[in-house]
């Protein structure tokens, strides 16, 4: 593993049907859904270290600490920014904020732990 803190991935995003809170079941607006912001900090948590893990490591994740702070209509693009800003032994520690043109929309932390993939998964299937 070569992870330490600093290393960053960004996501841009066009709010579409798809990624509403409508659509998602978690509201009834046609606005970005929480739990999309959610799955696309995620997602670039793991575009941030996926080349830093040893073959057949994987990162899962294990804590979330967020602030849906706007609303974002369709057709906004927002772009979502991660930092790994701790690395603790397997785990990992990062900073996010997703911002539209104006604003910040959202914001926290994402906590991911380092795994050997098929050993977690053999445990997951149990």
């Amino acid at each position: 593993m070569t992870l330490a803190p600093g290393l960053r991935a960004h996501l841009l995003l066009m709010v579409e049907m798809e990624d509403t809170a409508k659509k998602l079941g978690s509201g009834d607006v046609p606005v970005l859904a929480t739990p999309r912001l959610l799955a696309l900090a995620e997602a670039a948590t793991v575009r941030a270290v996926e080349q830093h893990l040893a073959p057949g490591e994987t990162s899962v994740g294990t804590r979330v600490e967020l602030e849906h702070l706007a609303a974002s209509p369709l057709g906004t693009h927002v772009q979502i920014g991660v930092e790994l800003t701790e690395v603790d032994g397997r785990r990992l520690v990062f900073a996010f904020e997703a911002h539209d043109k104006h604003k910040v929309v959202g914001k926290g932390t994402i906590e991911r732990v380092v795994v050997d993939r098929a050993a977690f998964l053999a445990r997951a299937t149990r």
